[in-house]
């Protein structure tokens, strides 16, 4: 079972690398992650069996969190007294992207009632699918398929709309040097893969990730030391991470999933709409990046949405924020607000 599983890995890192190749030699944006995310779902549509087993996905958190935290500066905490107003918008931003989204799939897609609520909330795949699960007439694979094209089509397009230093040439270069020495490697790991572990420990979304972004936003904010990860290890991370989301759309098949893409489509436009709109509006209101806002207001993942920041370099920890408090706003609320709208669980 070890090595099918690990020879699935193989393949799937394989078709990654391949298409972060040719996307890289194509000049296009955010190459080894948004080449690979393409690779790898086109290999799985080829009944090429990939998978990205859900035990490597520590391990890879830990090595993207630290990384993304280089991209953090002490310039940032000199526009944090900004950041309570973007973070008021984002609720209403959220209620209306879940409100558009939810008519289209009921009243235009024909989904039914509890399929067209969790497939609408956008960002938080496992909790939905979770709270989803309690709700037998609602459609899981469409719940899913939805929230997993939705992460997929937005890291395919933001690099194209917002561009950036990182998004035409290299996926991991800057300005400062990278870390070198195999010692500090180690212990930077070890230090995060702790902080990655106690966040787990204290229910912190995504704290596998979280908890190393946290950690190294702190120690680059302040301006005493840069850590930035060399190439060698972020690229294999982007490729990683570009598969595991390749896997998860490849999991169901093509007919299907071809029959659903124009709810899903449709669905998206609407949301992301309405992101772009909030984000705009924002950044003509307090002067904030328009690029950052639109990451922080994106109906997409958690991981993902601050991913994109760090590789667009557009403050990973401004997005990291208000996605944070989007997830756990989210969290905190839905349960409640399932059991008005759907009834009980169980029905």
């Amino acid at each position: 079972m070890f090595g099918k599983t690990f020879f699935s890995l193989i393949l799937a890192l394989v078709s990654g690398s391949v298409g972060g190749m040719l996307f890289y030699g194509l000049g296009l944006p955010a190459p080894w992650l948004s080449g690979s995310m393409v690779g790898v779902t086109l290999a799985v549509l080829l009944r090429i069996p990939c998978e990205f087993p859900k035990s490597w996905h520590p391990g890879l958190f830990v090595i993207l969190g630290l990384s993304m935290g280089s991209g953090v500066k002490p310039e940032t905490l000199t526009r944090i007294h900004q950041w309570p107003i973007s973070i008021l918008i984002i609720f209403f931003t959220v209620f209306f992207i879940i409100l558009a989204t939810y008519f289209y799939q009921r009243h235009i897609a024909g989904w039914d009632k509890p399929t067209s609520y969790f497939a609408s909330i956008p960002g938080a795949l496992s909790f939905v699918i979770a709270l989803a699960g309690d709700y037998p007439r609602a459609d899981l694979s469409r719940v899913a398929i939805s929230q997993s094209l939705r992460v997929f089509i937005l890291i395919a397009i933001l690099p194209l709309i917002l561009g950036g230093p990182l998004s035409t040439d290299q996926a991991a270069s800057f300005d400062n040097n990278p870390v070198t020495d195999p010692s500090m490697l180690v212990l930077l790991v070890a230090i995060s893969t702790l902080c990655g572990w106690i966040s787990m420990k204290l229910k912190i979304p995504a704290g596998w990730l979280t908890g190393p972004f946290f950690f190294s936003s702190i120690i680059n904010a302040s301006g005493l030391v840069s850590l930035v990860m060399p190439d060698w290890i972020m690229i294999p991370s982007f490729i990683g991470l570009g598969a595991l989301i390749g896997c998860r759309i490849g999991l169901v098949n093509s007919a299907q999933l071809f029959r659903l893409l124009k709810a899903c489509f449709g669905a998206f436009l609407l949301g992301f709409g309405i992101s772009l709109a909030a984000a705009y509006s924002v950044s003509s209101w307090i002067g904030l990046p328009f690029g950052q806002l639109l990451l922080a207001y994106a109906p997409g993942g958690l991981e993902a949405m601050i991913m994109m920041a760090f590789i667009l370099d557009l403050d990973p920890a401004f997005v990291a924020a208000h996605q944070l408090v989007r997830y756990i706003g989210m969290i905190l609320i839905l349960p409640f607000l399932t059991q008005r709208l759907l009834g009980s669980p169980g029905n």
